[in-house]
């Protein structure tokens, strides 16, 4: 069963205000028959309600210094306040009707398809693409981070049956949206068991490895995953991960070198000694080295001279909705 965070419903709106304004506001929702609750300066009320409550406030210039808060998340300037009402066609989208799964391959150096990253693509009720760099932001506007991040790893399970043998899901997650593994994770695991997937087939990548603050937490939900058999991986080995001492606390199976590093990668010598200082330290911690944005040849011939054994990018394919029927490329 989802968490209050995670489930589509209107949410819990609380607002932090001056307590000389609340006798004021209370009566005017009274007036209009908004439900709220008051406790000493905070207000709760519905997503009607607070619509009504920010205009109200825009109207009588007495926004400033106000703060709101969806559900039990952060608080947020009453600035953005428009911005979370802008981004609500996002509710309707958050279901696996609106959602299909693109994949794009990761070949080993002989050219022999490993896996494939798999990623999640929405569309309107138009069937148009809503892609990442859109619905991303308006689910960390609408407070629907948890609610995104858990219907695509769950489809994303779903989707490994579609893939040839034993080749490999590389699935995406963020860490700041799984806040218990046991509690966020235990249906993805439950989906796993349900269609008999072997879960050392499943690698979850760490995305947004940059804004990661809690590494203690960070561990905890990889340890979750190694518990139940599943592999991991880092993104964006290089700009997430700075220190030798970081990535020997994670030890990922796998690290994937950060495409900036990779592009053109044959042709610069800054490039190439990030690219052989990363392939050292995959080496030392005995994980499988992993170079994506390989666009081409001369970059993959290069990075595999050097002995990465894993490749990605729009060389060796797009993302697509159906996975290859050739087990080489």
């Amino acid at each position: 069963m989802a968490c209050k965070n995670c489930s589509i419903i209107s949410p819990r709106i609380t607002f932090q205000l001056n307590k000389n304004l609340l006798s004021l506001i209370s009566n005017h929702f009274i007036h209009y028959g908004h439900h709220f609750n008051v406790q000493d300066i905070y207000l709760e009320t519905n997503e009607k309600g607070a619509i009504d409550l920010y205009d109200f406030l825009i109207e009588m210039e007495l926004a400033n210094g106000v703060k709101f808060k969806l559900n039990k998340l952060d608080w947020h300037s009453l600035e953005s306040f428009h911005d979370f009402v802008e981004a609500s066609w996002i509710d309707s989208i958050l279901n696996e009707d609106h959602l299909t799964m693109h994949f794009q391959p990761i070949v080993e150096a002989d050219g022999k398809i490993f896996g494939y990253e798999l990623l999640a693509r929405f569309n309107d009720d138009n069937g148009n693409i809503i892609y990442p760099d859109k619905i991303f932001p308006a689910a960390k506007i609408r407070g629907r981070t948890f609610a995104l991040d858990r219907i695509c790893r769950m489809h994303a399970v779903k989707q490994i049956e579609r893939l040839k043998n034993d080749q490999k899901g590389f699935i995406n997650f963020i860490p700041t949206a799984i806040y218990s593994p046991e509690h966020c994770l235990r249906t993805t695991t439950l989906i796993a068991n349900r269609l008999n997937i072997d879960p050392k087939r499943i690698i979850f990548e760490v995305v947004e490895t940059e804004k990661i603050d809690d590494m203690d937490h960070l561990k905890n939900i990889l340890h979750y995953y190694q518990k139940n058999g599943f592999q991991y991986a880092l993104d964006d080995v290089g700009a997430g991960y700075n220190t030798l001492n970081v990535l020997e606390e994670l030890s990922p199976p796998y690290m994937k070198l950060d495409m900036k590093f990779v592009l053109g990668v044959a042709d610069d010598s800054e490039k190439q000694a990030v690219a052989l200082s990363f392939l050292e330290t995959a080496r030392y911690l005995n994980s499988i080295p992993l170079a994506e944005g390989i666009e081409t040849v001369e970059d993959f011939n290069w990075l595999k001279k050097q002995g990465y054994q894993l490749f990605q990018g729009y060389y060796f394919g797009k993302p697509q909705s159906e996975p290859l029927e050739t087990e080489y490329i």
